[in-house]
């Protein structure tokens, strides 16, 4: 749910073009231009990839894997069979955007007390290499609100969260395979996944530790579902719609029984969006306590490499390594501090890592590129750079935002309606039209942005129905909007619906320079039409702080708003159902699930029912793929796609084992084999 926001979730979605080193083949270029391809070789090389995934996985026979002892969470990017699984997604194949953040957040808030690991924790094995790496400095301007993923305000969460806390399994760079993180393996038909594909069983790891010494058990992966099905939990993961129950069958073996057949049972538990949470920690955190457990959301206790020791919300949170993870007695993780510093924007960040050299690592650079290349030819650090799902898109509000009280933005069963963008499809076409979008790239993204008219760009996936809006046709945008009887009655340059009101909407976005340049040009183009757009900007941890703050995308107090979104992994059917009727956020669910734009569709609901019961290797599904999105992008009324864009970061030139930048699970998935070269 409120993870997808972001890279940008964050996010919060592709293919990427990668300059490979020999060692780990990381996404590196001089300049971002350097680093992408033309788009059409970019999709004959991932649609290769997907045929011949296909011809491997036939009939769904997708998985093998035994992890062994090995420790299954380290992946090289050719890790070998006993902990990664190749899994197809797709034939194919990022709340979050969480993106902006200014300088000016406020005043600090106060820091949560220290986060103290446990008395009893197990040290790293003697002689090891763990934890004797020194300091690890990242920055993320838009910086975290909270660690808890479950409650994510967006891909900045998520991302601190991701250190610690871990799913069962998580997507590899390629999104073409599944690593067992948790889980001692990956189900696969006939071996935990049934043939009616109903049931997918896991098998954990028993050899797991939490932090502060316990062992992680199906216990905790229980009391996960139990906590974000407590709707009151206001949890930000949409992924428990179709289950039907989960139990423990013994301390190590978990089964997930969904209330309709799953051609793709791989999102439950799965991805840095999913991860798992320990009941004793959280037990008392159920429900409308959630947000109110403070300790726990801002330290909470994992599996993964580190531990936080200090967390003060949209500014920095410190890290230690953790003596109990699995990966000690291998050296990992290397460094023995991470601090994550928030605050500033990406231009600041951007500049720190690639011309100071004061940080190691920078994330979400939405530079525009005549400022970013420069720093790069500074020579202190290089670019990672991939395309996945990220689309920065317009939401339209379907319900009323000007009405008062609860029913500011309130569903109400369909009955509050938006007196302008309402199933108004037409309306939505006009706007779309009107807008220039290689305008949009040239201004914001350069190389690292594509024009688009979908919400989904995998290789045989992609739907061409909606590309008119690719070019900017004012004379068509008007004449629409004359047809809808929208006329300047009082010749002030501003149309007016057929009672009179004008055509002036409230338009937000997060603080961000590109943002705002890009609010530009849409008021420009816009005002051609006769349509009036008032632009705020909002900063990012607000915007993408919250569910139930004012400001906030889930909220929605304003007619418009634009920011990026981007998928948990490569299935097309975990990202369309964010987008399904039920997952419109209300008041009685924290405003949390993902529907932002309230929409609405019978139509659509009963596509992606289709979807979820159509086999992953049957042709229909990618006709269904396209189907959902042309329904959602060009018809609903409810958004209008702009740019697909690539996620841009920067790494210091001494920063190894990095590998592919992942647009398909957090940036640091891998971090516990980051090292630091002499």
């Amino acid at each position: 749910r409120r993870h997808r926001p972001d890279p940008m979730q964050p996010g919060r979605h592709g293919g990427a073009t990668r300059a490979a080193d020999a060692a780990h083949g990381m996404s590196f270029a001089s300049t971002l231009s350097d680093t992408l391809v033309d788009a059409s070789t970019l999709e004959e090389e991932i649609r290769m990839k997907r045929l011949k995934l296909l011809a491997l996985l036939a009939v769904f026979a997708l998985f093998a894997a035994a992890c062994g002892g090995s420790d299954s969470d380290s992946t090289d990017d050719t890790a070998s069979d006993s902990d990664t699984t190749e899994v197809e997604a797709n034939d194919g194949a990022d709340a979050g955007d969480d993106e902006a953040m200014d300088d000016d957040a406020g005043d600090d808030p106060e820091p949560a007390d220290d986060v103290e690991p446990a008395d009893d924790e197990t040290p790293a094995s003697t002689g090891s290499a763990a934890g004797t790496g020194g300091d690890l400095d990242l920055l993320q301007w838009q910086a975290p609100s909270s660690a808890n993923p479950l409650l994510s305000g967006g891909t900045k969460d998520l991302l601190a969260g991701s250190l610690v806390v871990e799913p069962l399994a998580r997507w590899n760079p390629g999104g073409d395979q599944l690593v067992a993180t948790l889980a001692a393996e990956i189900p696969s038909t006939g071996n935990g996944i049934s043939e009616d594909l109903t049931q997918i069983t896991w098998k954990l790891r028993d050899d797991i530790l939490w932090s502060d010494g316990t062992p992680f058990t199906a216990d905790d992966v229980l009391f996960t579902y139990e906590y974000c099905t407590d709707e009151a939990t206001g949890c930000a993961t949409d992924e428990f719609t179709n289950v039907e129950s989960v139990v423990a069958d013994d301390d190590y073996t978990v089964t997930v029984t969904f209330s309709a057949p799953q051609a793709f049972p791989f999102t439950p538990f799965v991805g840095y969006t999913n991860p798992i949470i320990q009941r004793a920690q959280f037990t008392e955190c159920m429900g409308a306590a959630s947000t109110s457990c403070t300790e726990q959301n801002f330290g909470p206790i994992g599996t993964g490499p580190y531990m936080i020791t200090d967390f003060r919300a949209e500014d920095t949170v410190t890290y230690t390594f953790n003596p109990n993870f699995r990966g000690n007695a291998e050296g990992q993780p290397f460094f023995e501090n991470v601090t994550i510093k928030g605050g500033g924007d990406a231009e600041a960040a951007a500049r720190s890592v690639l011309e100071i050299g004061e940080a190691d690592y920078a994330w979400n650079l939405q530079v525009a590129p005549e400022i970013l290349n420069p720093m790069v030819e500074a020579g202190l650090g290089q670019l990672a750079v991939t395309f996945t799902s990220s689309v920065e898109h317009i939401n339209l509000n379907q319900t009323n935002n000007r009405a008062e009280g609860d029913l500011e933005s309130n569903y109400a069963d369909g009955t509050n309606p938006n007196p302008f963008f309402f199933n108004n499809g037409e309306l939505a076409r006009a706007l779309s039209l009107a807008i220039n979008r290689d305008d949009l790239v040239t201004v914001g993204y350069g190389a690292g942005g594509k024009a688009t008219c979908n919400m989904w760009h995998l290789p045989g996936e992609t739907s061409t129905a909606n590309d008119a809006c690719l070019v900017q046709d004012t004379d068509e945008a008007n004449s629409i909007l004359d047809g809808l009887g929208y006329l300047d009655t009082d010749d002030d340059g501003v149309r007016e619906l057929p009672d009179g009101t004008p055509l002036e909407f409230s338009f937000a976005t997060s603080t961000n320079a590109v943002r705002q340049s890009n609010q530009d040009l849409i008021k420009d183009h816009w005002q051609q039409i006769g349509v009036v757009a008032n632009m705020t900007n909002v900063d990012a941890s607000l915007f993408f702080g919250e569910s139930t703050g004012e400001q906030s995308i889930w909220y929605f107090p304003t007619d418009i708003e634009m920011f990026t979104q981007n998928a948990p992994g490569p299935d097309a059917q975990v990202w369309f159902g964010y987008w399904r009727t039920s997952e419109i956020p209300t008041p009685e669910n924290a405003f949390g699930p993902s529907n932002i734009p309230r929409h609405a569709s019978d139509e659509y609901d009963a596509v992606y029912e289709q979807l979820e019961v159509t086999s992953v290797d049957d042709p229909a599904r990618g006709e269904l793929i396209k189907q959902l999105n042309d329904i959602l992008a060009a018809q609903s009324g409810a958004i209008i796609p702009l740019v697909f864009r690539g996620s841009v970061s920067a790494f210091a030139n001494d920063i190894q084992g990095v590998g592919e930048l992942n647009g398909w699970d957090s940036e640091y998935w891998n971090i516990q084999e980051w090292t630091r070269s002499e």
